[in-house]
């Protein structure tokens, strides 16, 4: 292959690459909504087989779609997250994304109380929790910190996108997720999961809510 043979243009890339991944999918029972997140998690990955490890509670998706559209807030565990947010397609619709990892008070408090600096961000700041889009990509305690507000203060945020990575803690975390069933959530089984795929899932819902084509 010679270089001239290769797709250059972002445009053409990416279009490039969702026909392939159209391609890869094998046929699922997605909603036309869910496949696009999907496809943008497979996009993101370069890994069709996350298709079937991508769990979404039945009203995760429009719920997702419905805050974002009423200008919700997208609040993240980590930077990573955080910078991987499509934030001008998110500010079409008034909203903007939070990470609070590096609020000068974090340290200082997550010693007090002995816990991680993802929980303690957080904890100091859950009233930006509800009704907006959580997403945790990094730290199974930053979802386990969520849920236990939640129950805690009998309020929710209007979406929980909970893909922790890791081996201590991820997988069971989104257990816990999984298993109730009142707050709306798109999720990954497993150990898999990660920053990347955060943002993917938001980003799809973001181009989803303000229209954009995939």
């Amino acid at each position: 292959m010679d270089l001239k043979d290769f797709i250059i243009s972002p445009q053409e890339i990416e279009a490039r690459s969702m026909e392939i991944i159209e391609d890869l999918l094998e046929r699922g029972d997605w909603s036309a909504s869910q496949k696009q997140v999907v496809k943008r998690v497979v996009h993101t990955t370069g890994d069709p087989e996350m298709a079937e490890l991508i769990l979404f509670h039945p009203q995760g998706v429009e719920a997702g779609i419905a805050a974002l559209q009423r200008g919700a807030n997208v609040i993240t565990d980590v930077e990573m997250v955080w910078s991987g947010v499509n934030k001008k397609n998110l500010a079409k619709a008034g909203g903007q994304v939070q990470c609070f990892l590096n609020d000068p008070e974090v340290p200082a408090r997550a010693r007090e109380w002995g816990i991680t600096r993802a929980m303690t961000a957080l904890r100091l700041h859950q009233d930006e929790l509800w009704g907006n889009v959580v997403s945790i990509g990094n730290s199974p305690t930053a979802l386990l910190e969520v849920l236990r507000l939640c129950q805690e203060q009998k309020k929710s945020p209007a979406l929980i996108v909970g893909c922790p990575v890791g081996f201590v803690g991820a997988a069971e975390s989104k257990e816990l997720l999984a298993e109730q069933s009142d707050i709306p959530y798109l999720s990954v089984r497993g150990n898999r999961g990660g920053s990347n795929v955060a943002a993917a899932m938001v980003n799809a819902l973001i181009y989803l809510s303000v229209q954009r084509e995939f």
